[in-house]
């Protein structure tokens, strides 16, 4: 073979045993180019906290100054935006959502907490608790720390999440409203919303949830409430109660409360309202067997049955997707505490899972990993 064929052949072996090793070299060149790009990129992946804060807390300062100077020690990219009586937390968590926020921090009570969660829920945005106030049922819930602004901090933001449902009461004599009022706790109409209407301010923050009990005396004899009710149960089927007759009725995505279980088998996460239809009669012994009755359901974990209440009261639990409620006179509803005011005609809904709560990793339930 002529010398010029074997160098040539020499070096087209040459450049196939070469080739797969160019082609690695390069291909991890190109690997490292992109990257190099993300990393310059990675100021614009940065979180962006929005506080929203009640200042008419008693501890709002002190809690602005500490997340101030937790944030700025960690470089944090954030802003605190204070509610208003005539801005809610809802319009400040959308003002948040619009200036680019990825987590929306409610700092503050139940109240802040489920306006915030009104707006966050459904826009794929996580939403983190500083409780600051009286109850804070839901964060309790949660497992998210109270009376621990670091504690509370750390959670709201680090990456363990968990995914919730959001109850919605729809006020369908109001035709200008333009949203659902949001609850993540509990929201009735009749007795309970009156007894939290007219608890005094003072004894709630002296006496904590006695202050309610004192309240609920004033109306345990009022005339009670009559409607139709329509409800959609899990099974699908839809259940008209007509003419029925009740002191309070509720919807619960959570049932527990300070000391009592009102809805032992409510679950925060399984799409579905616990709806809770609660009477008395016979005056103060209706009122004393409801009683043992809710005592014997929080001490058991299991829903009441109406077999086991005595004579003149009556609690009928149900579960489903929707309700709608027809009254035959107006009567006051409560969303987590909060008074809607007067209504005949209402909805209750639920959002399955439609709200991103950060959480600790050792809360127990499921953590997954959030925004």
């Amino acid at each position: 073979m002529p010398i010029q064929a074997t160098i040539a052949l020499m070096v087209i072996v040459f450049a196939l045993v070469l080739a797969p090793f160019v082609i690695m070299i390069v291909t991890r060149a190109l690997k490292r180019h992109h990257l190099a790009e993300k990393l310059a990129k990675r100021h614009g992946d940065a979180v962006h906290y929005a506080f929203i804060l009640n200042p008419s807390k008693p501890q709002a300062e002190t809690y602005r100054e500490y997340i101030t100077n937790y944030c700025n020690q960690r470089k944090f990219t954030y802003e605190i935006i204070d509610t208003q009586l005539d801005k809610d937390g809802r319009a400040c968590a959308l003002e948040a959502l619009s200036n680019g926020a990825n987590v929306v921090v409610a700092v503050g009570g139940d109240g802040t907490v489920r306006t915030v969660a009104s707006a966050v829920s459904g826009q794929g945005h996580a939403m983190g608790i500083i409780p600051i106030g009286t109850g804070n049922l839901f964060a309790r819930n949660m497992g998210i720390p109270v009376n621990d602004v670091e504690a509370a901090l750390r959670v709201a933001t680090s990456h363990g999440s968990r995914q919730v449902d959001v109850g919605r009461v729809t006020i369908l004599d109001r035709p200008n409203e333009d949203h659902g009022h949001a609850f993540l706790i509990i929201s009735g109409i009749g007795f309970d919303a009156l007894m939290i209407d007219d608890t005094n301010p003072r004894l709630k923050k002296n006496l904590s949830w006695l202050a309610y009990f004192i309240a609920g005396v004033k109306h345990l004899f009022i005339p009670k409430y009559r409607a139709t009710v329509t409800i959609q149960r899990i099974n699908g089927n839809e259940s008209v109660l007509k003419g029925l007759t009740f002191r309070t009725l509720m919807a619960g995505n959570c049932g527990q409360i300070p000391m009592f279980s009102l809805m032992p088998e409510a679950a925060y996460d399984d799409g579905v309202l616990d709806f809770e239809i609660i009477d008395t009669s016979v005056g103060l012994i209706g009122w004393a067997n409801l009683f043992r009755g809710v005592v014997h359901q929080t001490l058991t974990g299991r829903a009441l049955q109406q077999e086991t209440l005595s004579a003149g009261s009556r609690i009928d639990q149900t579960q489903g997707f929707w309700a709608e409620v027809r009254l035959e006179k107006p009567a006051p509803v409560q969303v987590d505490g909060d008074i809607l005011g007067y209504t005949k005609h209402l909805r209750f809904s639920v959002d399955k899972q439609a709200l991103c709560v950060r959480v600790p990793a050792s809360a127990k339930t499921s953590v997954t990993v959030g925004e």
